[in-house]
Order: C-alpha cells, then structure tokens, then sequence
C-alpha cells in the first residue's frame, strides 16, 4: 500500500467571501457530503508561505523570536514569509526572506518538506527549505517594521531544538516540522538526498 496524498475536489454548490483581509480571506463553501448531503465549510483562504530553515557550519539553526498576537506569545521561528505574488518562485522569495529578516545568504538551497499548515481551516501550503553554506548577506541591512522591528536572533544546537520541541517548549509549526524533517533525513538517505530547490511544488505552481 502506498501511503499518498491525493487530489480531489467536491462539488460546491453554493460560496461566498464574507470577509477580505489585506492578505488572505474567508471563504464559505456549501459542499456535497458523499450521502447527498450539503454542509457549509468555511475557511481562510492563503496565498502559502515558504520558511527557511538555515543550518551553519557549526550545526546550528538560525532562529527569531517574534510577537504573534493571535496566541499572545512571542514565538521563535525560523525565516518564513508569504507568497505575495502569484505563482511566485519560492526559492526566490525564501532567499529574500533570510536577507530580509537576518541579513544571510545561503550556496546551498533544498527543499526539506511540504505541508499544509491547517488544511481543516485553511489552504495555507508551506515550503520548507534547508539552506547551508550560510554568510552574511552584501549591502545595508532590510529596514523592518511592525512586529519584526522587536525581533530578536539566536543560533541554536539542532539537539537542543529537538529536546525543546518535544518537551513541549517550542510551538511554531515551521520551527517544530523543519527540525524533525531535518533530523529524520539524516536518519534515512541524508541530506543530499533531498528534493532539490527548484522540485515541484503541486499546492502551489510556479514558474521556473
């Protein structure tokens, strides 16, 4: 048996936006069950985010904290940003996401997995990519604002991550799947083996 995610798509009858954000929605689907039967589901409409998890040479990852205030915490993170364009190259925009938020460049990009954030409430696609070989990026720093002028660094033991996610200490989705994505290829064909940074990605197309 293979074990494998598919595409399908049920009948809607009936959808609405009730409300429209600067970035993402809500949209309201009247779906046809597989009795007949018609229930309403409503969800927030994504334009999918990539992440970066960024390891050095010294086996660290690059870390920031930063204020979310929907679960009224500050959370450490790794880079990630949206899609704000569409059918934007996600390579490209994780490699503005690690110069934007930590001023660091990459010579080694690839993808480490692919997620759906929330898919009973959300559309949200993730791209999560390890990127090595990691330097200081050319020029000025990028001017934050909002939430990430408070944010803070840290480049932390990918050990120490594990034990802090799984003791519960650790809650952002990217940080806690990249690391255990991260940990788990190099239990199996290693890191080499990974997908490369331009591969497929279905839930969100892109040009090349």
């Amino acid at each position: 048996m293979q074990v494998q995610d598919t595409p399908e798509e049920w009948r809607v009858t009936a959808t609405a936006t009730p409300f429209a954000g600067k970035k993402t929605s809500v949209r309201s689907d009247d779906v046809v069950m597989p009795d007949g039967s018609v229930a309403r589901r409503d969800y927030q409409v994504h334009p999918g985010s990539v992440a970066v998890l960024a390891l050095d040479e010294e086996d660290r990852v690059l870390l920031l904290k930063q204020y979310r205030h929907p679960v009224r915490q500050k959370l450490w993170e790794i880079p990630a940003g949206l899609l704000d364009v569409p059918g934007e190259n996600p390579l490209h925009a994780a490699q503005r996401e690690l110069y934007e938020e930590a001023h660091v460049k990459a010579g080694d990009w690839r993808v480490l997995t692919d997620v759906y954030t929330t898919p009973g409430g959300c559309d949200e696609a993730v791209r999560i990519f390890l990127a090595r070989d990691l330097a200081e990026a050319e020029g000025e720093r990028f001017e934050v604002s909002e939430e990430e002028a408070d944010m803070e660094t840290a480049r932390v033991p990918v050990d120490q991550l594990v034990r802090g996610v799984l003791a519960g200490e650790l809650h952002n989705n990217c940080l806690v799947v990249g690391v255990l994505s991260l940990v788990a290829a190099r239990s199996g064909d290693g890191l080499d083996a990974l997908r490369p940074a331009d591969a497929e990605w279905p839930a969100r197309p892109f040009e090349a």
